[in-house]
């Protein structure tokens, strides 16, 4: 349970508040019936003392004489008969027990309904504390006012009462109705109108059960300890030591064990069911409550650290945007360029959001680089027709999103296009809410310009390429492998909020989870589906064996499946293997193939979904380097067999029935007989399912918070609803926000100098677009959009 400090110190506030009042008209009560009472006392003494002075005078007044029979005046006669009841008066009415004798026989005739001993206790403690008398004798005394001596002692009803004691002296049964005037306004509902307000109440009561049960510790919250310090100082860190090379699971259980140890000091002398709630709770979020009641206990409210985005974009048209950027576009055949085009098309399905789709563009040299068959495009809008035929073909409908390009070039030495320019500038303000940033280490390698955790309200990275295994195979790789490995941390930090990895593969990225959130082109899916309906009318479904496709560079799987059929050639005999592709690395690998002389054939690259492609029952895919193989999937929605290795890239196929995994040479060469003297098993509807880009999309809202963030009609409002996370996120300050905004700062003034950018690989000049760049996208000159005022 959380503790509610702020609550239950007003209450408290509120409690002595109210009992001050009490006390105070209490005492001011009893003031007044103690100058009451010794204003009677005065007034019997200074009557007392006038019958003194009367018979006084009375015995040495002298009357002249009339005659011998005369009588005495008649004031004297009458002041002789009135003698006796003024000494009657005087005796029991200046007694010293007087008080005492007369209010112990006083009975209430009202009860008091609501318990105030509490009140009481308090009055007489100040009586107690204020009130001292001196007797005759110069000895100090005590003079206490007890209630049961007071209002006298409780009778029953049947019980009959001293006629005599009844009748009051007039001034005492006015001071009685005066004392119960009093008595009846402090047990009134008005005193207590606070305590009868049913929300009132349940505040109290709930703040007073999540006082810890310590009686020293109920009265305010106890300051952190050192381990509890050193627990968020370790834990507010772990950016830091990670990249300092400390894994997250090392952090985690010094935090563990330093929660822990405070944890053991608050069981000692509590129960075992005390103990187990507590086991229950996660470390983590009990000490985030534990900072969180700290902070709010001093009054500090947490706003927020230094580099905090402000003036982030709300939707005011009832719809959310999502920007995805990617590294590639059609008609380059590959992950980045496809798998974004088919997410683009299916979020867009929903009325929910509005979708843009942006994709590099680039200059004609740099097409004729990159695009096969000498495709080339003239114009931005050439090329956005080419991609929404392509896209409407595969999907059968027609899509509604939008389509906006950026600067990019092409890196011969990498393969890959960088951005060119600052490609956050090319998603207007008013369009910034979500950004989903495809491969967001390769974006944001030299990205130059505004964060994009600023700009936008979340922000999406999916991982799709394991750069460091293709950088290991090239020269110095484990030197230039551990560097990319901290810069794609430090990116990735500095830039997303969330990150999907599409397998454990690539390295372990902050801020990641690990699922699957592609799908495959539904054409596929109706290719499977016709080939159970052959199956079915007894036709031949397969007609021929085994073969690869993939882009022919050593990196995607050449390497492995060369190896793999050179040593095994004799246990493979007769086996014959087609492989489809083109790539930078086609001649040495045809050439190494043949010098081994292996029974492969080489063809050009083509769409996996060609009709030349269909008759084959067995993929191959011996690639250790893929995250997540789209081929693979593409082969088992066609319902064939796949024979790849026991690879992390291949964890979401090993449910397929028709995924034939293999952990050495050895086993490769059972699981190919395998597959080739066996018929594949049709598809279940639920494998199918899952193959999709419908289940895919419904992951990906899931696994990247999507769903809570465009079912929310705030910015990023979490579905918890015990307020736990708002406070803490408004009370706590977070050493990881200041980190990660220190390491965007400081990633922008390094990628704002051109030799550091050169000394790391960047293209010359991608700092900001040239001026072919401004020409086809008919964009401002760079200095005209980022002018620098000099003198």
């Amino acid at each position: 349970m959380v503790v509610n400090d702020a609550s239950s110190s007003n209450a408290f506030s509120f409690i002595s508040k109210g009992w001050r009042e009490v006390r105070d008209s209490a005492d001011a009560d009893l003031q007044l019936i103690k100058d009451r009472a010794n204003s009677f006392k005065n007034l019997a003494t200074s009557f007392d003392r006038e019958i003194e002075n009367f018979f006084n005078s009375a015995s040495s007044f002298s009357v002249p004489a009339i005659g011998s029979g005369s009588s005495p005046p008649a004031e004297i006669e009458f002041v002789k008969k009135l003698q006796p009841k003024i000494s009657e008066i005087r005796r029991v009415y200046s007694s010293p027990d007087f008080s005492k004798t007369v209010l112990e026989k006083w009975k209430p005739r009202t009860r008091i309904r609501i318990d105030l001993s509490a009140i009481k206790n308090a009055i007489v403690s100040e009586v107690e504390d204020g009130d001292r008398v001196i007797d005759g004798d110069g000895v100090r005394k005590w003079n206490r006012v007890r209630f049961r001596e007071f209002w006298g002692e409780s009778r029953g009803e049947n019980e009959i009462e001293d006629v005599h004691v009844n009748r009051d002296w007039e001034p005492i049964q006015a001071l009685k109705t005066r004392l119960r005037e009093f008595e009846k306004r402090s047990s009134s509902a008005e005193m207590f109108e606070g305590f009868k307000n049913g929300d009132f109440v349940e505040k109290v009561k709930s703040s007073l059960r999540s006082i810890c049960k310590d009686p020293e510790d109920s009265k305010e919250v106890a300051p952190l300890d050192v381990p509890e310090l050193l627990a968020s100082l370790v834990r507010q860190s772990g950016s830091f030591l990670d990249q300092i090379g400390i894994r997250t699971d090392v952090c985690d259980k010094i935090v563990e064990n330093l929660c822990n140890k405070r944890k053991n000091q608050l069981l000692w002398g509590t129960s075992t069911g005390e103990t187990s709630v507590i086991e229950n709770v996660n470390v983590n979020d009990e000490l985030d409550a534990r900072i969180a009641s700290v902070l709010e206990s001093t009054g500090h409210c947490y706003d927020g650290g230094f580099w905090t985005g402000q003036g982030k974009h709300i939707p005011s048209d009832g719809k959310r945007h999502v920007a995805i950027v990617t590294t590639a576009s059609l008609p380059w055949m590959t992950g980045t360029a496809v798998n974004p085009l088919f997410r683009a098309a299916y979020l867009a399905q929903s009325a929910k959001q509005s979708v843009t789709l942006l994709v590099p563009w680039l200059s004609m040299s740099d097409q004729e680089l990159v695009y096969p068959n000498h495709l080339t495009f003239s114009s931005p809008e050439e090329q956005e027709t080419y991609i929404r035929k392509w896209l409407e073909e595969r999907v059968g409908f027609k899509p509604d999103f939008k389509i906006s390009f950026y600067p990019g070039k092409f890196s011969k030495e990498r393969r890959s296009i960088i951005p060119a320019g600052d490609t956050s500038q090319f998603v207007p303000s008013k369009d910034a809410d979500i950004a989903i940033l495809e491969e967001p280490e390769h974006l944001n390698w030299y990205h130059h310009g505004r964060r994009w955790t600023d700009k936008f309200n979340h922000v999406v990275g999916v991982v799709h390429t394991n750069y460091l295994e293709y950088i290991k195979r090239e020269k110095n790789g484990a030197l230039q492998a551990f560097l990319v490995k901290h810069i794609n941390n430090w990116v990735i930090r500095a830039y997303c909020h969330k990150v999907l990895r599409l397998s454990a593969a690539t390295q372990d990225l902050p801020k990641s989870v690990i699922c699957n959130v592609h799908g495959v082109n539904p054409k596929f899916l109706k290719i499977g589906e016709k080939v159970d309906e052959d199956r079915k009318l007894g036709n031949i479904a397969f007609s021929k064996g085994a073969y690869f496709l993939g882009k022919m560079v050593w990196a995607k799987g050449y390497r492995e499946l060369i190896d793999l059929l050179a040593k095994h050639k004799h246990d493979l005999h007769g086996f014959n293997l087609d492989v489809f592709g083109n790539g930078e690395d086609a001649h040495e690998v045809q050439s190494a193939a043949k010098k081994l002389e292996l029974n492969v054939n080489f063809l050009r690259g083509r769409d996996h979904a060609d009709d030349s492609l269909h008759g084959y029952k067995v993929f191959i895919n011996p690639s250790v380097s893929d995250v997540l193989c789209t081929a693979t999937a593409e082969a088992l929605a066609m319902g064939k067999f796949v024979v790849c290795a026991d690879h992390p890239s291949n964890d979401f196929f090993r449910s397929f029935p028709n995924c034939l995994t293999y952990k050495s040479s050895e086993d490769f060469v059972a699981k190919v007989k395998e597959a080739l003297e066996n018929e594949p098993r049709p598809l279940t509807p639920e494998e199918r399912y899952n193959l999709s880009w419908e289940a895919a999309t419904q992951r990906f809202l899931e696994y990247s918070d999507l769903n809570k963030v465009l079912n929310s009609d705030k910015e990023l409002e979490s579905n918890n609803t015990d307020g736990k996370a708002i406070r803490k996120s408004i009370s706590t300050p977070s050493l990881t926000e200041v980190v990660d905004g220190g390491l965007a700062f400081a990633h922008y003034c390094l990628t704002g100098n051109e030799l550091l950018r050169l000394c790391t690989g960047a293209i010359p000049g991608t700092r900001d677009y040239d001026g072919q760049h401004c020409k086809d996208l008919h964009l401002q000159p760079p200095q005209v959009e980022n002018p620098i005022y000099t003198w």
